[in-house]
């Protein structure tokens, strides 16, 4: 089974499979039965929060609630108006669109999209012998599902026509190792709840994580001719990846050395540790620091980042 295939077999297509996340799926299941119950496309719904949480999986089992269809989409890739329109226009009644990374939405694509998403209209000028005119296309109620890593950067004007927004946090062990012994009875592997467990421990509170792990985990056990997933596979392949009993990698110890010994634990602007570390920030923003901030190893100021004493002893020790 490729990589691919594996990661959409896994994906819960319902909000009784959808593990964890319990406040978010008690919401949603009262605004998808208020929507289905009025015969109304569901509101338009920001997720946010870090990457790997399930805000693509959400804007499926929406859709699927609602027995709609979805049209994924992302912001960087919403270049030009005619772009958006051909997409609008082909929406059916409740379907589902789904713009991932909408805070990298350019300001003309965003204005654009605020008639439709709040009257269900879009307008475009045509130009004809030099005169100019203002032509309205109407469009099927369709819900606009956005997802953002960066709720900070969303423009006020495009999260005000949100009319719901849902926070998404970081897993609890339990609860991924409940994902993670999900994924193995649907893709047919044998695994000990204590590997189960092993891996929920190093997957950095997120699912996506989790998956990825398991995989390595199966991989390393192919090999070596073991047919049943047991904790010490799990130590043997963690070693294997240089990943810790935290879940820590190569990259996030390379980023707490740098702060520790280069920037004397801080305070440093991300622009310099992207820098030193020959990193994009949005790689350390977006997956490095989120993890060390709620585990307690990082802290961000207005002068920059800094560690805590926690992170100290985790890089002295290392």
């Amino acid at each position: 089974m490729s990589e691919e295939h594996f990661s959409w077999a896994n994906r819960p297509t319902t909000l009784d499979t959808y593990i964890g996340q319990q406040a978010i799926k008690s919401k949603l299941e009262v605004s998808l039965e208020a929507a289905k119950k009025r015969n109304e496309p569901h509101e338009h719904t920001l997720l946010h929060g870090p990457p790997g949480l399930g805000k693509t999986t959400l804007s499926l089992i929406i859709a699927k609630e609602m027995e709609s269809n979805i049209v994924s989409t992302s912001g960087p890739a919403l270049t030009n108006v005619s772009d958006v329109l051909g997409i609008l226009t082909s929406l059916s009644e409740k379907d589902v669109l789904f713009i991932d990374e909408i805070h990298r939405l350019g300001n003309a694509i965003e204005e654009y999209l605020y008639p439709a998403m709040e009257d269900f209209k879009i307008d475009f000028i045509v130009e004809k012998q030099g005169k100019k005119k203002t032509i309205t296309v109407n469009l099927k109620p369709f819900t606009l599902v956005g997802a953002t890593t960066q709720s900070g950067k969303l423009s006020a004007p495009l999260r005000a026509r949100f009319g719901i927004s849902h926070h998404l946090g970081f897993y609890k062990t339990e609860e991924l190792t409940e994902i993670i012994l999900a994924s193995a009875e649907r893709l047919d592997i044998q695994i000990e709840e204590k590997a189960a467990k092993a891996i929920a421990i190093r997957s950095r509170g997120t699912p996506r994580t989790a998956n990825r792990l398991l995989r390595r985990v199966r991989d390393y056990a192919d090999i070596h001719n073991n047919s049943i997933l047991t904790e010490e596979v799990v130590a043997q392949t963690m070693t294997l990846e240089g990943i810790d009993d935290k879940g820590l990698d190569e990259l996030d110890r390379q980023f707490l050395k740098t702060i520790h010994t280069v920037y004397n634990n801080g305070p440093v602007g991300i622009n310099a540790l992207g820098a030193t570390l020959n990193e994009e920030t949005n790689t350390l923003t977006d997956t490095v620091e989120p993890y060390l901030l709620q585990i307690g190893f990082l802290a961000r100021t207005k002068t920059g980042r800094c560690l805590t004493e926690k992170g100290i002893n985790y890089i002295s020790g290392v």
